[in-house]
């Protein structure tokens, strides 16, 4: 499994599926879940007040250089992020997180 099969390229960019672990030690990709079919994103920040919300914002957009927000998924751990720009570029990206 990759990321392509945890995402969809729609107009403007793509929307990915990710699993967030809030908490964590690292902020950091984990790989991927299979079962959930879903890109694994692990969080320093707890899950409160929307502060793993932002840093998974953060995250993606560091990693892809493009704008992101959470567009499904604000109060649980699977969320749906869509990341505008060139759809090409931000999957080479997501990739090599991994």
């Amino acid at each position: 499994m990759n990321v392509r099969d945890a995402s969809r390229q729609v107009s403007g960019g793509i929307e990915a599926d990710i699993a967030v672990i809030p908490s964590s030690e690292v902020t950091g990709t984990k790989g991927m879940n299979e079962w959930r079919k879903r890109m694994t994103v692990r969080v320093r920040s707890p899950p409160l007040g929307g502060k793993a919300n932002r840093e998974v914002i953060e995250f993606i957009e560091g990693i892809t250089k493009c704008r992101a927000e959470i567009i499904r998924g604000h109060t649980g751990r699977q969320k749906t992020v869509m990341i505008y720009g060139n759809a090409e570029e931000i999957l080479k990206a997501l990739e090599a997180s991994l």
